[in-house]
């Protein structure tokens, strides 16, 4: 059994990463349901994800309705009106994990939720309790006989496969070569990348065929998986099912559509709103990328031992992988730390399934070591009369401000360092408190951003001290571009703020807004939602502007930027928060004209133009 708790949300389940992408959380699963746990010492709730069942996600007309108004209501600023054509195009998305109910070019409800989708928003945001939700009566009743008849095309080609498969067999024709088809056609997809083009009756049909044939292939112990794929893709449901189901699948596209950054899932699926390698003990996951095949999922790369690459997963504690949701799949692939999973798999060469148990790894609760994942490495380039250490941050996990330290106290044991150069170009941000721990390296104490919630309050937060072996007090650079944002910017903006360091390269991205998770009023799921907007530390607005580097490098602004993001909050001017004491600027030293080689030209150019900038000092 794979088990696992969820950190506690609330107001500092604090995550200022850009754009729609998953964000923050220790996971894993059990099947029981979620249980909460009320610590008197700290006030925060800690409870169990949920084991996915492979029901598609539900919610009846009033829960749809009071997550939608706890959405509203909670977020940072007022929402604005969305457009009904991009919230039918979602909503018919989150519909349809396979293609068969709605995005297939032949199904008949991707028009109608265009066509009634005005509707369908103001059925959303009525008061809870003011009565039915017809709208999306209606468009049950029209998913209930166009699914009922993809699940027959599915059971007519799975039963016209098994039945070539037997007489085929009856005249000798499994060869090496058709086990070699089989095995291909075991691991491979029939789901399409991107924009579904395959006609829904087609793909039924391809599932059917490829089903029928594997359990032929295999034998009788495929048959409960092949069962499962039926029961999922195209499930028997009456009218007010699928009424709830596409409910759910309404909320999820509200969200996002009011807030950029917004998210809602429901409990089996809600590691789709996390990035779970931001923890400090993140846990590990069965693979790393994956593709969803006919019966399960074939493990593309980062497979977790005694698992391989190109296995073919068929059940994961217990639970049968056809026809999961790719974010239902990826919950199943989470292993905390000491617990383990019962894996079913094919693999090549087998002629039948194979169990296996996989254990997570023990904690360590060690401090970082250079061992660890995630540690980071300082180049060190030789700079003048000693060299500069360059650390390259790709992200801002939790625990940066130790990682960071780790590494620059390795760099300094080597020697004559005379600077740090903080490499953030195309981080996309991560954790506040990351972000703030990594500055208490520079600024150990220092009062940082005011973040203002919807109500007008401010809360400012002060840079955690370091032990003496991390804190670095000298020269301080930082190589930002248009893709470094959020929590990135804000070791720039606070670094440039106090006017600790030079910041050097193009604009950055300019989201200066924070997320927070809640459980939904209904405990259905989880909302991620754009609560807090911040200021830099002397009150400058970062939300829609960025942070403008002292030397312009010429390096790339990037394609996108959150004053592009339809929605995005205004910019806000916060109050000067500065410790004004510690405002002060250390000159970076000359280079004298000796910089050593890099394989990074930008790097190179910036140590270069810093080297010779007029505030560059002569030591």
């Amino acid at each position: 059994m794979v088990s696992a708790h969820l950190p506690s949300r609330g107001a500092r389940a604090v995550h200022a990463s850009r754009g729609l992408v998953p964000a923050f959380a220790k996971a894993l699963v059990r099947p029981e349901p979620p249980r909460v746990d009320e610590d008197p010492d700290d006030g925060q709730d800690e409870r169990s994800l949920v084991l996915p069942t492979g029901e598609a996600p539900a919610l009846d007309c009033d829960q749809a309705r009071r997550i939608v108004a706890q959405a509203r209501e909670t977020m940072a600023a007022p929402a604005d009106a969305i457009d009904p054509a991009k919230f039918a195009s979602m909503t018919s998305d989150w519909l349809d994990p396979h293609g068969l109910w709605s995005v297939a070019p032949d199904s008949p409800l991707g028009a109608l939720l265009q066509k009634r989708a005005p509707e369908l928003l103001a059925e959303l945001e009525a008061r809870p309790g003011s009565g039915p939700c017809r709208v999306a009566e209606s468009l049950g009743t029209t998913l209930e006989p166009w699914v009922a008849g993809l699940r027959t095309e599915i059971q007519d080609a799975r039963a016209s496969a098994r039945i070539a498969s037997t007489k085929g067999a009856s005249k000798g024709l499994h060869t090496k070569t058709s086990a070699r088809a089989r095995w291909e056609l075991a691991s491979g997809t029939p789901f399409e990348d991107g924009q579904v083009q395959r006609r829904a009756h087609d793909l039924a049909r391809l599932l059917g065929h490829g089903a029928g044939s594997l359990e032929q292939a295999f034998g009788d112990v495929i048959t409960p998986y092949a069962a499962a794929l039926l029961d999922r893709a195209a499930p028997e449901k009456t009218p007010e099912e699928w009424t709830r189901i596409i409910l759910a699948a309404a909320v999820r596209a509200y969200v996002p559509q009011v807030d950029p950054h917004g998210a809602w899932a429901p409990l089996d699926e809600e590691t789709s709103i996390y990035d779970m390698s931001l923890e400090v003990d993140p846990p590990e996951h069965l693979w790393s990328d994956m593709t969803r095949t006919t019966l399960g999922v074939r493990v593309d790369h980062g497979a977790k031992t005694p698992l391989r690459d190109g296995d073919v997963l068929l059940e994961v504690a217990g639970v049968k992988l056809a026809g999961l949701s790719v974010e239902q799949d990826n919950q199943l692939s989470v292993l905390q730390s000491g617990n383990e999973a019962q894996v079913v798999l094919l693999r090549m060469g087998a002629s039948e399934p194979a169990t296996l148990t996989v254990e997570g790894a023990k904690p360590s609760n060690k401090a970082p070591t250079p061992a660890d994942p995630g540690h980071l490495s300082a180049k060190r380039i030789p700079y003048g009369d000693g060299f500069v250490a360059v650390v390259a941050i790709p992200d801002v996990p939790d625990d940066l401000g130790d990682r960071l330290g780790c590494a620059l106290s390795e760099a300094r044991a080597q020697g004559n360092m005379l600077g740090v150069m903080l490499d953030i170009r195309g981080n996309g941000g991560g954790s506040t408190d990351g972000a703030m721990s990594a500055l208490g390296l520079f600024l150990p104490g220092a009062s940082l951003f005011p973040m203002r919630r919807r109500d007008g309050g401010i809360e400012v937060d002060r840079a955690p001290k370091p032990s003496i072996d991390y804190e670095w007090r000298g020269p301080l650079a930082v190589l930002v571009d248009g893709e470094s944002a959020s929590a990135a910017e804000m070791i720039a903006g606070g670094i440039a703020s106090y006017q600790r360091g030079v910041l050097i390269g193009s604009r950055t991205y300019g989201k200066g807004c924070a997320q927070e998770y809640l459980d939904d009023d209904t405990r259905a799921g989880v909302l991620r939602l754009t609560t807090l907007v911040f200021s830099l530390p002397d009150g400058s607005p970062l939300q829609r502007v960025g942070v403008l580097p002292q030397i312009a490098l010429g390096v790339s602004a990037g394609p996108e930027r959150e004053s592009f993001l339809p929605h995005a909050l205004d910019s806000w001017r916060g109050p000067d928060v500065r410790d004004h004491a510690l405002v002060h600027e250390v000159p970076w030293p000359s280079s004298g004209g000796r910089i050593g080689t890099t394989e990074d030209e930008t790097v190179y150019r910036a140590l270069r133009a810093l080297g010779t900038a007029p505030r560059a000092a002569v030591h």
